[in-house]
């Protein structure tokens, strides 16, 4: 699928947040996105893997993360907030 193909879909489904990180990726705003690798970026698993193909592909670094480190930085933030 072509980035216009993709934008198009992307369009007709309102995942305006989506096209915007496509477009900072395109402007060399975005230089990593940490996902939980569990659940991707998008539920449509076919989209999401052409969404992270491009992004990939824009220079974007994708960084997975279990979703045990995300409860552990959920739970550092709460020390954080406790001090």
């Amino acid at each position: 699928m072509t980035r216009d193909e993709l934008v198009a879909v992307l369009e007709k489904k309102r995942m305006t947040e989506i096209i915007e990180l496509i477009e900072d990726a395109e402007q060399g705003e975005l230089e990593e996105l940490e996902l939980v690798e569990s659940l991707g970026l998008l539920m449509d698993q076919e989209l999401n893997k052409e969404v992270l193909s491009l992004l990939e592909s824009l220079g974007v670094t994708i960084i997975y993360l279990s979703g045990d480190e995300e409860d552990e930085e959920e739970e550092n933030d709460d020390e954080d907030d406790d001090n």
